[in-house]
């Protein structure tokens, strides 16, 4: 896995608390011991060592303040050999012997500027020196049973140096990777609520074309019919007032009727509407179609149970877009209504004798009606087909899947 980026210059500095506190401690012992050692000669001797932790000191706030993140490789390479030369300075002036300490802080600094290699092999070189000076200066070390014990504190020293950089550094590294998780958290949080919007307006989009399309279809289909009842009223009213009354009624039925829809898909929205049944609301079409011409007949097979409300609904929607252009455009004297119910898919034709048009000219004369006819029964996983020829009348089938499929690309079938 790869470590999260980490802010600009390096990560923070672990630990920038420690090095002043060895220094301190290291200064206080040192301190101490030329005070109470006899003499006026030791007072060089702790200037030269106070100089030498002062200039630590001073190396270290130097560093900080130019490289505030992360130290790069080769200034701290300088860095490390100056310090080196302190902390032996420093320990040869040291009357105390606490000097040292000053090597713990090798592996320390190596592990953040370097890694934990650097650190490691910088603490076993720190070992050998320290067992090269004694084995050169110290005759028979080993059997002084204090420089054996300073021997082994010095390496456990060093150990828990090394050990303590590696806790510091995942402790690091874990914040970081939090700060980088809560950083793509609130990126993702900002896309989400993108996301949120886009979908609130695509669903509102969608439901004002579907109120569209079933606008159209619906009360499309009865204005039509209200539309000719009344110009046939309006011819028939000097020379025959039955038919003018009569087709008055079957207008003002038809103006019910639009308002019965309108009430229906009001309660669709509300969720209080009844299951709805495609073979009664075909009867009730070609029932109520207003008497005249054309004549529509029905023929229906099969069972609709099974299929959903919404295809169901298309057929219908289909059928009334079917037998309204049959009577505004296409001057049909016959429409022929079927429904087939398979057990796959249902499909509905309807057939009428008009005056068609050229398949040539089906792009051109498509309109809003058939158009949302297809983007409805493409969401279904329906297709539209139209079939016509001049003077030889219009076939207008819709098919529907029993069950959800992936929605056919439409713009093969010819609409008008």
């Amino acid at each position: 896995m790869t470590a999260p980026p980490t802010p600009s210059g390096g990560p923070p500095r672990p630990l920038p608390w420690l090095p002043p506190l060895v220094y301190g401690v290291v200064l206080a012992g040192g301190l101490y011991a030329g005070a109470v050692a006899p003499g006026p000669a030791e007072l060089p001797v702790l200037g030269g060592f106070t100089a030498c932790l002062a200039l630590l000191a001073a190396l270290d706030g130097g560093e900080r303040r130019r490289y505030p993140r992360r130290t790069p490789v080769r200034p701290a390479l300088v860095l490390l050999l100056a310090r080196l030369a302190l902390f032996a300075a420093a320990a040869g002036l040291d009357p105390s012997g606490v000097s040292r300490a000053l090597f713990v802080l090798v592996p320390l600094t190596a592990y953040f500027a370097f890694g934990r290699r650097a650190a490691v092999a910088l603490g076993v070189a720190c070992v050998a020196v320290i067992l090269a000076g004694n084995t050169l200066w110290v005759p028979e070390w080993y059997f002084r049973p204090g420089t054996v014990t300073d021997l082994l504190m010095s390496g456990l020293g060093l150990v828990l140096a090394v050990s303590t950089a590696a806790v510091a550094m995942g402790e690091q590294e874990a914040r970081l990777r939090l700060e980088h998780t809560l950083e793509e958290l609130r990126d993702s949080h900002t896309q989400l609520t993108e996301y949120a919007a886009r979908v609130a307006q695509l669903s509102t989009a969608r439901e004002r074309n579907r109120l569209a399309r079933e606008f159209h279809d619906g009360l499309g289909h009865h204005l039509t019919a209200i539309a000719i009842q009344l110009e046939k009223a309006s011819a028939f009213q000097t020379t025959d007032t039955d038919v003018a009354r009569q087709a008055v009624a079957d207008a003002r039925r038809s103006a019910n009727r639009a308002l019965d829809e309108v009430r229906q898909s009001v309660r669709a929205m509300r969720d209080e509407d009844e299951p709805f049944s495609l073979s009664t609301a075909l009867a009730d079409l070609v029932h109520h179609v207003d008497g005249g011409p054309p004549s529509v007949t029905l023929s229906l097979a099969g069972d609709e149970h099974g299929y959903r409300a919404e295809a169901l609904t298309a057929l219908y929607r289909a059928a009334q877009e079917g037998i309204t252009n049959a009577r505004r455009h296409a001057d049909a004297t016959r429409v022929e209504l079927s429904a087939v119910y398979g057990d796959h898919e249902a499909r509905l034709v309807v057939a009428d004798d008009g005056r068609g048009f050229p398949a040539d000219s089906s792009t051109r004369r498509s309109g809003f009606g058939l158009r949302a006819m297809r983007e409805r029964l493409a969401l279904l996983g329906g297709r539209v087909q139209v079939e016509a020829a001049a003077g030889r009348g219009t076939v207008l089938t819709v098919t529907v899947p029993r069950t959800a499929e992936p929605a056919a690309a439409p713009g093969q079938e010819a609409v008008r």
